[in-house]
């Protein structure tokens, strides 16, 4: 299969489903659709993973559910008025769905941008933010800026280089300028960091208040590993232990997750080095 890719060389969303389908095909991947894993146990070293619709049997496992898992929403968004529209960034797909009326939306990571440019074409929005925000173009001299990033080796710093831990401490950048110009233009209203919530009122930290009659909650993700059921791969916060994604169970493995070991980790154009090196590890033992 030929990939065309969008402007700047890179395959559509489009392109990479028919290639995945292609790819399963030809290997005869036995693939199972709509399968929700409810536990994960070994006894006797044979993983038993059971499901919705039936038990597997394994000798080796690789877990790679990601790092966008369960929807966070802060304790005080339950305090929000029942008339007051309120959405977490997964379950957002377009303004139709939401009520007529003004927009808060939590959190400026890059989604949080994204619905905030987007919402800021027809109606009054409020973008509130706990840290600094940086910008980065999404392109430069025509490439975009991730082709940059793996020129210049960025995606393959690893976590246990000095550069690497400095990054890993960091926010992620804004990729795309428009959100920045739409501030400056006052079209977006910058509020600090969303402090708590009575009725239809928002509080923030510099003990200012508006009223909105939408709230689209960009807080981010949490990891959730509750359904495995196996001693010593989680910590006592519930993130997987391991060394580039093998753990201390033996046939256990991981992959995908944010800075497993390169900055890339997380990134389908960056996954595949981490998924060599298991399967690597996996032939060898």
């Amino acid at each position: 299969m030929v990939l065309k890719g969008d402007p700047n060389g890179y395959p559509t969303k489009d392109e990479i489903a028919d290639y995945l389908e292609d790819y399963a095909q030809k290997f005869e991947l036995p693939i199972h659709l709509n399968t929700e894993v409810i536990s994960l146990q070994k006894e006797n070293e044979i993983f038993k993973v059971t499901t919705n619709h039936r038990r597997y049997m394994a000798n080796k496992v690789v877990i790679a559910t990601g790092p966008f898992q369960k929807p966070y929403l802060p304790p005080f968004a339950e305090s929000l008025y029942d008339q007051v529209y309120q959405v977490h960034t997964s379950g957002y797909l377009n303004p139709s769905q939401l009520q007529d009326g003004s927009v808060l939306v939590v959190g400026a990571g890059n989604s949080g941008a994204q619905i905030a440019v987007e919402l800021s074409e027809d109606r009054e929005v409020y973008l509130s933010v706990g840290h600094k925000m940086r910008f980065l173009p999404l392109e430069i001299m025509g490439k975009s800026i991730f082709w940059w990033f793996q020129k210049i080796g960025l995606l393959d710093v690893h976590i246990n280089s000095p550069l690497g831990r400095l990054i890993s401490k960091q926010s992620d950048p804004i990729f795309g300028k428009e959100l920045k110009h739409l501030l400056q233009e006052g079209k977006i209203k910058m509020k600090p960091k969303t402090e708590s919530v009575s009725g239809d009122v928002i509080s923030f930290a510099d003990n200012s208040q508006i009223q909105v009659q939408n709230v689209i909650w960009a807080t981010g993700f949490y990891f959730d590993y509750s359904w495995i059921q196996i001693p010593n791969v989680l910590d006592h916060r519930g993130k997987p232990i391991h060394q580039r994604g093998v753990t201390p169970v033996k046939g256990l493995y991981f992959l995908g997750l944010p800075w497993q070991y390169r900055r890339g980790s997380a990134l389908i154009g960056g996954v595949g080095a981490d998924a060599e090196y298991l399967i690597n590890d996996i032939l060898n033992h």
